[in-house]
């Protein structure tokens, strides 16, 4: 999970925008709700494996076509807080059912999302990202199954990356499907809320301090959205909410980079949702050597053949370095 140190200017705490209400607002009662999720308890936390054993994990993954699987702790060192790690804020996240049920939670999401995007578009890929994609070009990779939503795999230069909970870059129809670019969008909601376009940085400024994200924003029940310009529907960021599926399509291509891949490598997650753990799950079914590689508690731990602890950006360059000095002396 936490798997960095965060840099000098954060980015936009992308879990908020999807948290619900700390209680059901009016228009939302009756509607599904997710438990709170809260830090998972560990001693594990900024345990360090010896040298011996994350060069072993090494072994297990060198010179074979291996499968990466990515969580949000490979995105902490980017600004990009994550759900379930020890310093992760308990938030209930907003469900599928209760984003398209309710216009108040629809408010809720887009004055939120708007409040923190310009600051969002500040993450950059980190030292782990880069180092994942320096990795991919000294040992096979066939692809990087990525849960994060943030696009930062693919500015590093991992290819082909698979966004298996979408992109929050991109925005879709719920009615006709079609597709936009969330960067418009955003023009388009500052000009419909002329008064939140104009408090923008004390808004943001009052969001990042709000330590259980009660900022004033939240309280913004008359913020305006608009519908789909094709068609007059409910326009969603494409990514995967809690109780939703991911689609079929992009888990298909998920699990063939899998099952094409002699190893598995899960790096920054604590696979606390079936969306992640059922690759874990396949790869221990075919027998495949399954490293992870995270900060703290994952439930994939009991299928692991090799379990790494330590910071990403720390394993990966070391990896890369090992890697580097291995590498037979060019012609």
């Amino acid at each position: 999970m936490t798997s960095s140190s965060s840099p000098a200017h954060p980015a936009a705490d992308v879990g908020r925008w999807f948290s619900t209400a700390t209680s059901p607002a009016p228009g939302t009662r009756g509607l599904p709700r997710m438990p709170r999720w809260d830090p998972i308890p560990s001693d594990q936390y900024g345990h360090v494996s010896p040298r011996a054993e994350r060069l072993a994990a090494l072994r297990l993954l060198q010179g074979r076509p291996v499968a990466v699987l990515t969580g949000a702790g490979i995105s902490t060192g980017s600004g990009l807080p994550d759900y379930r790690g020890r310093d992760s804020v308990p938030r209930s996240p907003m469900t599928f059912q209760e984003f398209t049920g309710s216009d108040l939670a629809r408010r809720r999401y887009w004055a939120r999302s708007t409040v923190g995007w310009e600051h969002f578009g500040r993450a950059r890929p980190n030292a782990a990202h880069r180092a994942l994609s320096t990795l991919q070009t000294l040992t096979p990779i066939t692809a990087v199954i990525t849960q994060n939503v943030d696009g930062l795999h693919e500015r590093a230069g991992s290819h082909p990356v698979i966004d298996l909970h979408g992109r929050l870059d991109t925005v879709r129809c719920l009615d006709c499907g079609a597709l936009s670019s969330r960067a418009a969008l955003h023009d388009r909601l500052l000009r419909m809320n002329p008064e939140v376009a104009r408090r923008l940085p004390h808004l943001a400024a009052d969001a990042a301090q709000a330590p259980d994200g009660d900022a004033e924003v939240d309280r913004t029940a008359s913020f305006r959205y608009p519908e789909c310009p094709l068609c007059g529907g409910v326009v969603k960021p494409d990514v995967v909410f809690f109780g939703e599926s991911a689609h079929r399509e992009v888990v298909a291509r998920a699990a063939q980079a899998v099952a094409s891949a002699d190893a598995l490598l899960v790096l920054g997650s604590s696979l606390s949702v079936q969306s992640g753990l059922r690759f874990v799950r396949q790869a221990s079914r075919a027998a495949m050597p399954v490293v992870i590689v995270n900060d703290g508690p994952t439930r994939g731990d009991a299928l692991a053949t090799a379990r790494i602890h330590g910071r990403l950006e720390d394993v990966l360059a070391e990896w890369v370095d090992e890697l580097r000095l291995s590498a037979p002396p060019g012609p």
